[in-house]
């Protein structure tokens, strides 16, 4: 069972949830940059949430099937099709052996994720499966994808088998799937400006009051410098009150660091383990889809909110999370 790449795309690469345990010793934890639509598109075919599949940034790959699958896509709208009619995203499809799979124009968002039944089958190093490009490790062969690359799947579940047995009885139809969609909330529409929601960062107090108003005031620019590691915004120039000799300190998805030019950098799943620009801001946990989503020249503004709500709305996420696996467990047409 697996999948050939015709083409590659800009930039795709096998993830999972990231690494766990090895950042003292410098290893990034990496994963998807949009965890939330991975966790979903693996739970829309039976598979454990952490399980490999595809990360499809801006111009997506056309990809063929070699046998048939279960597959569902999820975050950015990326024009996804088989064999030229439109496919539905979030929601399980079955495509038969010898489908084509083509990502088009982006409609919204800049990073979509494809999940097969059974995950893709790539090796597991230091505990997980995705490709952190800069040190050459994991996925496929530590590297984005190529034109000819073979992607093995893994044995589906039985909840992904059962799925694929109920969709297998449609018939005459380039792919089958299911009439319900899962919750996509969390990504955001194809509009020029976005507000995701921040608390103060530790150095949030060490600015000029203007640089802490405007920081979640005003909105600020993604710049073209913006990969998996983070996005380099522009606007308002944040100063500190007087220079500050740092340490380097601990960093997460979603810090906002600002470097002596004044152009915050947002950071994102390929963020280095520490660093030591001041953190005005650091972006809740549930908010990330969003900041993984953005685009160059999009707008971008910060909502301040407090370290409760952010817990708050992080419970609730997940509340939905646990819906949705009892409720794929029923596999319903």
């Amino acid at each position: 069972m697996s999948i050939t790449v015709l083409m590659p795309g800009m930039q795709t690469t096998v993830q999972d949830l990231g690494r766990t345990g090895y950042q003292k010793y410098g290893v990034i934890a990496g994963g998807a940059a949009d965890s939330y639509a991975l966790r979903v598109a693996n739970l829309l075919v039976g598979s454990d949430e952490g399980a490999a599949g595809l990360e499809i940034t801006l111009s997506g790959p056309v990809l063929q099937f070699e046998c048939e699958a279960l597959i569902a896509v999820t975050g950015g709208d990326l024009s996804p099709s088989v064999d030229g009619v439109p496919l539905p995203m979030w929601r399980p499809v079955l495509v038969p052996e010898g489908a084509e799979l083509r990502f088009g124009a982006a409609k919204s968002g800049c990073r979509a994720y494809l999940a097969a039944a059974g995950g893709f089958d790539v090796p597991t190093i230091m505990g997980g499966r995705g490709t952190y490009l800069r040190a050459g490790i994991g996925g496929f062969e530590g590297r984005e994808l190529r034109t000819g690359d073979v992607l093995p799947l893994g044995e589906p579940s039985e909840a992904g088998k059962q799925l694929a047995g109920e969709l297998s009885s449609s018939s005459g139809k380039p792919f089958a799937s299911v009439s319900w969609h899962a919750d996509n909330r969390y990504i955001p529409p194809g509009r020029t400006s976005l507000t995701v929601r921040a608390m103060r960062g530790p150095e949030f107090e060490k600015f000029t009051t203007g640089s802490r108003e405007f920081g979640f005031r005003r909105p600020f620019e993604a710049t073209p410098q913006c990969d998996r590691m983070g996005c380099r915004l522009a606007g308002s120039s944040l100063v500190l009150e007087r220079p500050v000799d740092m340490l380097s300190e601990a960093v997460a998805p979603g810090t906002v660091q600002v470097p002596p030019d004044g152009n915050p950098i947002l950071l994102l799943a390929d963020r280095q383990t520490a660093g030591g620009y001041p953190r005005i801001a650091q972006v809740a946990a549930v908010d990330l889809p969003i900041a993984a989503q953005l685009r160059p020249g999009q707008r971008i503004s910060f909502l301040e909110i407090t370290v409760e709500e952010a817990e708050r709305l992080y419970r609730k996420r997940e509340d939905q999370i646990r819906m949705m696996k009892q409720f794929m467990k029923i596999s319903p047409l």
